[in-house]
Parts: C-alpha cells; sequence; structure tokens
C-alpha cells in the first residue's frame, strides 16, 4: 500500500522544492560560518586564517546567488538571509579581525578610542551600504555599482592583513597604513562613485582564445603570491573607481563648457 504522500504529485513537488530550496541556504551558512571564524581565529591571534577565512566567504558568496538562479531557488527569505550573512562576513569580521591585528594598538599612543572608532566607522559604513543596496536594488543600473561594494572593501582589509603577514610584519608597525584604509573603505562604500560591476560579462558566449589564455595567466599570476595579488587586486580596484568617477566629471564638465 503506497504511503496518500507519495500518491499526491503536489505535496511531493512542495517536499522537492523544500530541499532544493536547502542548498543556497547551506552555502549562505557556510559563508556566514567562515565570517564568524575570521572573529574567533583573530581573537586567538591567527590573523593569516583570519583573512583566509574571509576570502572563503567571498568565494562562498558569489556561489549562494548562482546556485539559487540555476536551479530556481530565489526567495525573498534567501535574499535578506544573504544580507545579514554579508553583514557578518564584510561587515564585522573585517571590521574586528583589523582592529585586533593592528587598530587596538592605537592604545599605546594614546589613541585608543580612535582605534575602535575606525572600526565602528567601517562596520556602521557596510550596514549602510547594504541597506541602500536592497533599497535600491529594483531601480540601480547594472553595469555599475553605487558605491564601493562590501565584499571588494573586505578583500582590501582582509588582503593587507594576510599580506602583511605573509611577509613578517605586524599590525602594531602598520597602524597608520591600517587607520587610513579601514576609514577609507568604509567612506568609499557608502559614496556615490561608481563601480563597475561585471554584471554585464555573459559566460555563456563564445570568446576568442586570448581571453581563455589571459584567464589562465591570471590565475597562474595569482598563485605565485596569492596575498600580495589579491591585496593588490582588490586595491587597485578600489582606486579605479575613483579615478572614473574624477575623469566621467571631467569630461561632462568639458561638455557643458562647449555647450555654452
Amino acid at each position: 500500500m503506497q504511503d496518500s504522500d507519495s500518491m499526491n504529485p503536489e505535496t511531493s513537488q512542495q517536499k522537492s522544492r523544500r530541499g532544493i530550496y536547502l542548498l543556497p541556504n547551506m552555502i549562505t551558512t557556510a559563508a556566514m560560518f567562515s565570517g564568524f571564524y575570521a572573529i574567533v581565529a583573530a581573537m586567538d591571534g591567527r590573523f593569516e586564517a583570519a583573512a583566509v577565512a574571509i576570502f572563503i566567504a567571498m568565494v562562498l558568496d558569489g556561489l549562494d546567488g548562482r546556485v539559487a538562479r540555476l536551479t530556481k531557488t530565489q526567495s525573498d527569505f534567501g535574499v535578506e538571509y544573504d544580507s545579514l550573512s554579508d553583514m557578518v562576513c564584510f561587515g564585522l569580521a573585517p571590521a574586528l579581525v583589523v582592529y585586533e591585528w593592528s587598530l587596538r594598538s592605537m592604545a599605546s599612543v594614546g589613541w585608543a578610542k580612535l582605534g575602535w572608532l575606525a572600526a565602528f566607522i567601517y562596520a556602521a559604513s557596510a550596514a549602510l551600504r547594504l541597506a541602500r543596496f536592497n533599497s535600491q536594488v529594483a531601480t540601480a543600473e547594472k553595469a555599475y555599482f553605487r558605491g564601493l561594494p562590501s565584499p571588494s572593501a573586505a578583500g582590501v582589509l582582509a588582503g593587507m592583513v594576510w599580506a602583511a603577514t605573509d611577509t613578517g610584519l605586524t599590525g602594531e608597525s602598520l597602524v597608520y597604513v591600517a587607520f587610513v584604509l579601514t576609514i577609507s573603505m568604509g567612506l568609499l562604500m557608502v559614496s556615490n562613485i561608481r563601480y563597475y560591476s561585471f554584471k554585464e560579462v555573459n559566460f555563456k558566449n563564445r570568446v576568442p582564445f586570448v581571453a581563455v589564455l589571459i584567464v589562465v595567466l591570471v590565475y597562474v599570476f595569482a598563485s605565485i603570491d596569492p596575498p600580495k595579488v589579491l591585496f593588490s587586486g582588490f586595491l587597485i580596484y578600489a582606486i579605479f573607481g575613483i579615478v572614473y568617477t574624477l575623469v566621467g566629471i571631467r569630461n561632462r564638465r568639458r561638455a557643458r563648457k562647449r555647450v555654452e
């Protein structure tokens, strides 16, 4: 005798959907775990592991959305859960890792408050950046982000910690660099500077052989020294947005003068 649920196709489909919906949310949970682990590792003084955990969270954060689209399991719950995970991984984790690694040493020069205030500015800016993105996602242009994306800002700070630790530099010796970068990344997140989103890149289309070769060279170059390459790459991306925006403002001003 068959079970009544197995004879009902609608019930079977609902169970299947519940199982499928679990997949992207499990990846989001894994990303959040990486961000949480980064905080715990930093508290234990294992800063290299903390920085690597943030990059792992970055990879997982990029996977959950793609898995949801591929399996057609997008949901409002998943969107909100992903946003909360981003706050942990790219807001709180980088701020606390940098604070434990470097900014707390500002107390030795009598500027203890400036250290944790810089970390708070970054964390609060990440929250504001995510809230603005969620509220404007329907009207925002897809080709560009408004403000530095929080994963990129986290990549700069985590890359700095990883590269410095890998080369034997201490956070205390780079406290002023860490202070400036932490505040700068926070302000860039809430700025109106435009950053290319790479969303218009279609990976399904055919590409020239040279493009594939370039991708291979990028992987080879990154594998030579991952800490420095990742830090440099994210820092260049953050600076490029500033340059691109300034050039755009200058070109618009020139165009207005020509019209006048």
